[in-house]
Protein backbone atom coordinates (compact mmCIF):
# COMPACT_ATOMS: atom_id res chain seq x y z
CA UNK A 1 0.00 0.00 0.00
CA UNK A 2 1.51 3.31 -1.06
CA UNK A 3 1.51 6.59 0.84
CA UNK A 4 -1.80 8.51 0.72
CA UNK A 5 -2.83 12.12 1.46
CA UNK A 6 -5.45 13.79 3.62
CA UNK A 7 -8.55 15.12 1.88
CA UNK A 8 -8.35 18.83 2.72
CA UNK A 9 -4.74 19.77 3.46
CA UNK A 10 -3.19 17.05 1.30
CA UNK A 11 -0.83 16.04 4.09
CA UNK A 12 1.19 12.91 3.46
CA UNK A 13 0.02 9.78 5.27
CA UNK A 14 2.97 7.34 5.34
CA UNK A 15 2.15 3.82 4.32
CA UNK A 16 1.58 1.65 7.39
CA UNK A 17 4.38 -0.89 7.76
CA UNK A 18 6.50 0.87 5.17
CA UNK A 19 8.41 4.20 4.86
CA UNK A 20 10.87 2.86 7.42
CA UNK A 21 13.51 5.44 6.67
CA UNK A 22 11.25 8.27 5.40
CA UNK A 23 8.20 8.47 7.65
CA UNK A 24 9.89 10.94 10.01
CA UNK A 25 10.68 13.35 7.18
CA UNK A 26 7.16 13.02 5.84
CA UNK A 27 5.58 13.79 9.21
CA UNK A 28 7.91 16.75 9.73
CA UNK A 29 6.83 18.14 6.37
CA UNK A 30 3.21 17.68 7.36
CA UNK A 31 3.78 19.51 10.64
CA UNK A 32 5.50 22.39 8.87
CA UNK A 33 2.56 22.66 6.48
CA UNK A 34 0.12 22.84 9.40
CA UNK A 35 2.27 25.36 11.26
CA UNK A 36 2.40 27.60 8.20
CA UNK A 37 -1.35 28.08 8.43
CA UNK A 38 -1.06 29.94 11.71
CA UNK A 39 0.23 33.32 12.85
CA UNK A 40 1.84 33.86 16.24
CA UNK A 41 -0.57 32.88 18.95
CA UNK A 42 -1.25 30.43 17.34
CA UNK A 43 -4.15 31.82 15.20
CA UNK A 44 -5.27 30.75 11.78
CA UNK A 45 -4.11 33.25 9.15
CA UNK A 46 -6.59 35.53 7.37
CA UNK A 47 -5.27 34.26 4.05
CA UNK A 48 -6.18 30.76 5.13
CA UNK A 49 -9.71 31.61 6.22
CA UNK A 50 -9.02 32.59 9.83
CA UNK A 51 -8.90 35.90 11.68
CA UNK A 52 -5.19 35.98 12.52
CA UNK A 53 -6.06 37.11 16.03
CA UNK A 54 -7.10 35.86 19.44
CA UNK A 55 -9.43 38.71 20.38
CA UNK A 56 -12.43 40.25 18.65
CA UNK A 57 -10.76 43.68 18.46
CA UNK A 58 -7.57 42.27 16.93
CA UNK A 59 -9.62 40.11 14.56
CA UNK A 60 -11.50 43.18 13.29
CA UNK A 61 -8.18 44.96 12.76
CA UNK A 62 -6.72 42.00 10.87
CA UNK A 63 -9.85 41.72 8.72
CA UNK A 64 -10.05 45.48 8.03
CA UNK A 65 -13.35 45.76 9.90
CA UNK A 66 -12.50 48.23 12.66
CA UNK A 67 -15.74 49.73 13.99
CA UNK A 68 -15.89 53.46 13.44
CA UNK A 69 -13.03 53.31 10.92
CA UNK A 70 -13.84 50.63 8.36
CA UNK A 71 -17.49 50.05 9.27
CA UNK A 72 -20.21 52.28 10.71
CA UNK A 73 -20.59 52.07 14.46
CA UNK A 74 -24.06 51.29 15.77
CA UNK A 75 -26.14 54.26 16.82
CA UNK A 76 -29.75 54.52 17.98
CA UNK A 77 -30.38 57.10 15.25
CA UNK A 78 -29.54 54.46 12.64
CA UNK A 79 -32.36 52.30 13.96
CA UNK A 80 -34.68 55.29 13.70
CA UNK A 81 -33.64 56.06 10.14
CA UNK A 82 -33.93 52.41 9.17
CA UNK A 83 -37.65 52.63 9.87
CA UNK A 84 -38.18 55.64 7.62
CA UNK A 85 -39.26 55.56 3.99
CA UNK A 86 -36.42 56.53 1.71
CA UNK A 87 -37.06 59.55 -0.56
CA UNK A 88 -37.78 58.78 -4.19
CA UNK A 89 -35.58 61.62 -5.39
CA UNK A 90 -32.16 62.98 -4.51
CA UNK A 91 -31.45 63.43 -0.82
CA UNK A 92 -31.23 67.12 0.10
CA UNK A 93 -27.75 68.14 1.24
CA UNK A 94 -27.01 70.99 3.64
CA UNK A 95 -24.38 72.60 1.40
CA UNK A 96 -25.32 71.24 -2.04
CA UNK A 97 -26.64 73.36 -4.89
CA UNK A 98 -29.93 71.64 -5.72
CA UNK A 99 -33.32 72.31 -7.27
CA UNK A 100 -36.20 71.46 -4.92
CA UNK A 101 -39.66 70.75 -6.31
CA UNK A 102 -42.98 70.67 -4.43
CA UNK A 103 -41.45 71.42 -1.03
CA UNK A 104 -43.20 73.30 1.76
CA UNK A 105 -40.99 75.54 3.88
CA UNK A 106 -42.56 76.22 7.27
CA UNK A 107 -41.34 79.18 9.33
CA UNK A 108 -38.19 79.32 7.23
CA UNK A 109 -35.52 81.99 7.53
CA UNK A 110 -33.74 83.07 4.36
CA UNK A 111 -30.36 84.63 5.02
CA UNK A 112 -28.45 86.69 2.48
CA UNK A 113 -31.66 87.30 0.52
CA UNK A 114 -33.21 85.11 -2.16
CA UNK A 115 -33.48 85.25 -5.95
CA UNK A 116 -36.71 84.76 -7.88
CA UNK A 117 -36.76 83.10 -11.26
CA UNK A 118 -36.77 85.69 -14.05
CA UNK A 119 -38.73 85.30 -17.28
CA UNK A 120 -37.80 87.64 -20.13
CA UNK A 121 -40.00 87.77 -23.23
CA UNK A 122 -41.48 89.90 -26.00
CA UNK A 123 -45.26 90.23 -25.97
CA UNK A 124 -46.08 90.63 -29.66
CA UNK A 125 -49.83 91.32 -29.77
CA UNK A 126 -50.84 88.63 -27.26
CA UNK A 127 -49.00 87.14 -24.32
CA UNK A 128 -50.07 84.62 -21.66
CA UNK A 129 -48.18 84.75 -18.39
CA UNK A 130 -46.97 81.45 -16.95
CA UNK A 131 -45.57 81.57 -13.45
CA UNK A 132 -43.83 78.30 -14.20
CA UNK A 133 -41.46 80.48 -16.22
CA UNK A 134 -40.76 82.74 -13.27
CA UNK A 135 -42.36 85.07 -10.73
CA UNK A 136 -40.29 87.99 -12.01
CA UNK A 137 -41.70 88.84 -15.44
CA UNK A 138 -39.70 91.17 -17.69
CA UNK A 139 -41.86 91.86 -20.76
CA UNK A 140 -41.11 94.08 -23.72
CA UNK A 141 -44.09 95.41 -25.65
CA UNK A 142 -43.48 94.76 -29.33
CA UNK A 143 -47.08 95.40 -30.35
CA UNK A 144 -50.41 96.50 -28.89
CA UNK A 145 -50.76 93.54 -26.56
CA UNK A 146 -53.45 91.64 -24.72
CA UNK A 147 -51.88 90.18 -21.61
CA UNK A 148 -53.63 87.09 -20.22
CA UNK A 149 -53.12 86.26 -16.55
CA UNK A 150 -52.45 82.77 -15.17
CA UNK A 151 -54.89 80.93 -12.92
CA UNK A 152 -55.60 83.03 -9.83
CA UNK A 153 -54.35 80.52 -7.27
CA UNK A 154 -54.74 81.92 -3.77
CA UNK A 155 -51.50 83.20 -2.30
CA UNK A 156 -49.62 83.51 -5.58
CA UNK A 157 -48.06 86.79 -6.62
CA UNK A 158 -45.55 88.13 -9.09
CA UNK A 159 -43.91 91.35 -10.23
CA UNK A 160 -43.72 92.66 -13.77
CA UNK A 161 -41.29 95.00 -15.50
CA UNK A 162 -43.23 96.20 -18.58
CA UNK A 163 -41.06 97.87 -21.19
CA UNK A 164 -41.80 99.77 -24.38
CA UNK A 165 -39.69 98.69 -27.32
CA UNK A 166 -37.68 101.16 -29.40
CA UNK A 167 -40.84 102.21 -31.23
CA UNK A 168 -42.97 102.98 -28.17
CA UNK A 169 -46.65 103.93 -27.89
CA UNK A 170 -47.65 100.27 -27.45
CA UNK A 171 -50.87 99.76 -25.51
CA UNK A 172 -51.95 96.98 -23.14
CA UNK A 173 -55.27 95.28 -22.54
CA UNK A 174 -55.30 93.36 -19.26
CA UNK A 175 -57.43 90.23 -18.94
CA UNK A 176 -59.03 89.48 -15.56
CA UNK A 177 -57.12 92.01 -13.46
CA UNK A 178 -58.82 94.17 -10.84
CA UNK A 179 -57.22 97.58 -10.34
CA UNK A 180 -57.74 100.15 -7.60
CA UNK A 181 -60.78 102.24 -8.39
CA UNK A 182 -61.71 99.84 -11.17
CA UNK A 183 -59.50 101.57 -13.75
CA UNK A 184 -56.38 100.06 -15.28
CA UNK A 185 -53.32 102.32 -15.36
CA UNK A 186 -52.19 103.86 -18.63
CA UNK A 187 -48.82 102.38 -19.43
CA UNK A 188 -45.95 104.75 -20.18
CA UNK A 189 -45.84 105.20 -23.96
CA UNK A 190 -42.31 106.63 -24.33
CA UNK A 191 -39.99 104.38 -26.31
CA UNK A 192 -37.63 102.26 -24.20
CA UNK A 193 -39.21 103.31 -20.89
CA UNK A 194 -40.65 100.84 -18.42
CA UNK A 195 -43.31 100.57 -15.73
CA UNK A 196 -43.34 98.22 -12.74
CA UNK A 197 -46.47 96.42 -11.55
CA UNK A 198 -47.25 93.88 -8.82
CA UNK A 199 -50.05 91.31 -8.90
CA UNK A 200 -51.66 89.28 -6.12
CA UNK A 201 -54.24 86.46 -6.30
CA UNK A 202 -56.95 85.57 -3.77
CA UNK A 203 -58.10 82.36 -5.42
CA UNK A 204 -60.67 84.12 -7.58
CA UNK A 205 -59.14 87.31 -8.92
CA UNK A 206 -55.83 88.94 -9.71
CA UNK A 207 -55.33 92.34 -8.12
CA UNK A 208 -52.88 94.73 -9.73
CA UNK A 209 -51.02 97.68 -8.29
CA UNK A 210 -48.65 100.15 -9.87
CA UNK A 211 -45.24 100.20 -8.20
CA UNK A 212 -43.91 102.98 -10.40
CA UNK A 213 -43.84 104.27 -13.97
CA UNK A 214 -41.62 105.92 -16.55
CA UNK A 215 -38.38 104.28 -15.45
CA UNK A 216 -35.29 104.27 -17.62
CA UNK A 217 -33.93 100.71 -17.64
Amino acid sequence: MADSTTTNLLLTKPEVGASTDTWGAKINTDLDSIDALFDAGPFLKVSKGGTGAGTAANARTALGLVIGTNVQAWDADLDTWAGKTAPSGTVVGTTDTQTLTNKTVEAGTFTNGYTEEVNTANTSTAYTISLADGSFQVLTLTGNATITMPTATSGKSFIMFLKQDGTGSRTVTWSTVKWAGGTAPTVTSTASKQDIYSFFADGTNWYGTTVGQNYTP
